[in-house]
């Protein structure tokens, strides 16, 4: 007989608690991610110097390095570009580096189609457990204060960010933007083409419950575990009860004992993870997109991204469960 959820749905099961392990370890992390403590190399500075002026009145030419630097420190300290003009120029004078600094005029034209350097991989040796995910940011202009004052969303926009986490170390291994109108499953193949080693298991909400999600996994690791929750009042495959697939076991089970306990027994409830992520990416980054283009917005957030994954590698937190 299927199991029967109670009548108040979850709001009976009380809230977990947590304690933290490292605190002291993680406070010092938590304040270094604010530190202004900076320094260049001679690597760096012989990468960073502009080629001289080939015309009267040419402009520049700075190398990636030095835009990818300009644009890390708007995206953290949430600057505009011509403070983060500013911010960089201050820098250089308060450590007598005689470099250039690229004005915000530069800034924005090499936003577009910046390629960003991709920092070592800091992912432990071992297998790769992807969990998936995606959430909305804000364009700018008139939002909340827009729909305050006459009740209506017709001129708010916003992008779709898809990230997929690594649930050991926590590493944002991929990442995407696109448009809001793009279905969350149909892209799922883009950002395993990101990863360099195929994931050992796959974890999403139930709208990744696709064959062409499941396929694009198993044509990457035919061993990998797919666990997504099939969608409610789904029926088992006519092959179920001789050779049933990952799916149709999912629903065998969440028939015979309850989803509450299948998401234990299967781990699902490890998908909590990549919700912090986000809700983390909108705390420290914003949950609104600064750039007006959107090839300069995948460079922005593609800087957020690398930016959340170097503040991780400082510390992070460990729990236990407080029984």
């Amino acid at each position: 007989m299927p199991f029967k959820f109670h009548s108040r749905g979850r709001r009976h099961i009380p809230r977990q608690k947590h304690r933290v392990t490292n605190w002291r370890e993680y406070e010092s992390a938590l304040r270094n991610r604010g530190s202004l403590t900076i320094w260049f190399t001679d690597e760096a500075i012989a990468n960073w110097k502009a080629q001289p002026r080939t015309t009267p009145g040419g402009q520049r030419h700075y190398s990636d390095l030095a835009i990818e630097t300009a644009l890390t420190l708007r995206a953290v300290f949430r600057l505009a570009l011509r403070q983060s003009e500013g911010l960089i120029g201050s820098i250089m004078r308060m450590l007598n580096i005689d470099l250039p600094v690229p004005d915000h005029s530069t800034l924005s034209r090499r936003a577009c189609g910046l390629k960003i350097h991709k920092a070592e991989k800091t992912r432990t040796a071992g297998a790769l457990h992807l969990i998936i995910d995606s959430t909305g940011l804000k364009l700018r202009g008139a939002g909340e204060w827009l729909f305050e004052k006459h009740g209506t969303t017709k001129r708010r926009a916003w992008r779709k960010l898809h990230i997929g986490i690594d649930a050991e170390s926590g590493e944002i291994v991929a990442s995407d933007l696109t448009d809001k109108d793009v279905d969350d499953a149909s892209h799922v193949e883009p950002l395993l083409e990101q990863l360099d080693v195929a994931p050992a298991s796959f974890m999403a909400d139930g709208a990744y419950d696709r064959i062409a999600v499941h396929d694009a996994l198993i044509a990457r690791n035919p061993h990998a575990l797919f666990i997504v929750p099939p969608c409610k009042g789904v029926v088992p495959s006519p092959n179920a009860a001789t050779s049933p697939t990952q799916r149709d076991q999912h629903v065998l089970d969440i028939n015979a004992h309850g989803r509450s306990n299948w998401q234990k027994a299967s781990g699902y409830n490890r998908r909590s993870k990549v919700e912090a992520h986000i809700s983390r990416y909108k705390r420290v980054i914003g949950d609104t997109l600064k750039s007006r283009d959107d090839v300069r917005r995948v460079t922005e957030v593609a800087i957020a991204v690398k930016s959340l994954n170097r503040m991780r590698e400082l510390g992070q937190a460990h729990f236990v469960r407080v029984v």
